[in-house]
């Protein structure tokens, strides 16, 4: 099955989830009960709600980048979160998205490449794989992240005040904070997180993204205490941002494999930090879960 429509949705006993084709981009998920746990994209805080971040996480320096000395203008957060995907194949708990290179992607980013995104439901979990192949002849440099915003306070009768991040493991490493423009501020802050506990709070989210980049933990909970939340994991993604608007209904929890430009980088792209390389033939799986769990306690 190949084509092009507007929505797609998979379901299983424990979730449902609907994904756009523009963007391939979740737009919604719902447990047993048709209670939605991700954010609903209310234009008057942020009207997105799981972009995917390709080829670049965050923003780069004049919002360019440089390839064998060339500029390209790259928007921040990339391309792939504005363009339409096409529908591969899709089974009642599983859909098949792909972007691939053009003539419009190759202006702003001049390599080949071929991005399969792909969401499947087991059980009371969803996944969601982004599978990049490079059909060029030279390594190709990418950088790939997620972006779901779930909804605080999730539907579970609890306060917005009682939800917490309760990691896997310590996080010790400084956190980093973002500038006016985007970049990545030099050296770091004091992590914010306790004994594996991050209680949310709107002042967390005074000076944008909380950026843990170099995160211990590849699991984190997400609820209030006593009541069901959610688990997401994050094998293949080696840092971590959190952010919200003060004030607003959700939390975003991005697992990413890349990062925003350092204040001071002038580089080449493939030197950037948090890019990776996936070599001419090869193709690389990045992945998250979310998984409902019926009880959030401390770890």
């Amino acid at each position: 099955m190949t084509g092009t429509i507007d929505m797609v949705t998979i379901s299983g006993p424990g979730l449902s989830a609907g994904i756009l084709t523009a963007g391939a981009e979740l737009q919604w998920l719902r447990d047993a009960e048709g209670r939605d746990l991700l954010w609903d994209g209310d234009p008057a805080y942020w009207n997105g709600r799981a972009p995917i971040l390709f080829p670049i996480v965050g923003a780069v320096a004049n919002g360019v980048i440089h390839v064998d000395g060339a500029p390209y203008e790259l928007a921040r957060h990339g391309f792939a979160r504005r363009r339409t995907f096409t529908l591969v194949d899709q089974t009642p708990a599983q859909a098949r998205f792909r972007l691939e290179a053009d003539d419009a992607t190759r202006a702003v980013y001049p390599f080949d490449f071929r991005l399969d995104m792909v969401f499947a439901i087991d059980g009371p979990s969803l996944s969601i794989t982004a599978q990049l192949s490079n059909p060029g002849d030279r390594p190709l440099p990418a950088s790939i992240g997620f972006h779901p915003a779930f909804r605080w306070p999730l539907p579970y009768d609890q306060s917005r005040a009682d939800h917490r991040l309760i990691f896997a493991e310590d996080e010790f490493a400084p956190v980093r904070r973002l500038n006016a423009d985007g970049l990545l501020r030099p050296g770091g802050l004091p992590s914010p997180v306790a004994d594996h506990i991050l209680t949310l709070d709107d002042s967390l989210f005074e000076d944008d993204a909380l950026i843990l980049d170099r995160v211990a933990s590849r699991s984190v909970v997400y609820g209030a205490p006593g009541s069901p939340g959610l688990q997401v994991d994050f094998p293949d993604m080696p840092m971590l941002g959190l952010w919200s608007k003060p004030g607003a209904g959700f939390v975003c929890i991005e697992p990413w494999a890349g990062i925003a430009d350092p204040v001071d980088f002038s580089g080449e792209y493939r030197s950037k930090p948090g890019v990776v390389e996936i070599a001419p033939g090869a193709t690389r799986d990045f992945g998250m879960r979310i998984s409902l769990v019926g009880d959030v306690k401390d770890w």
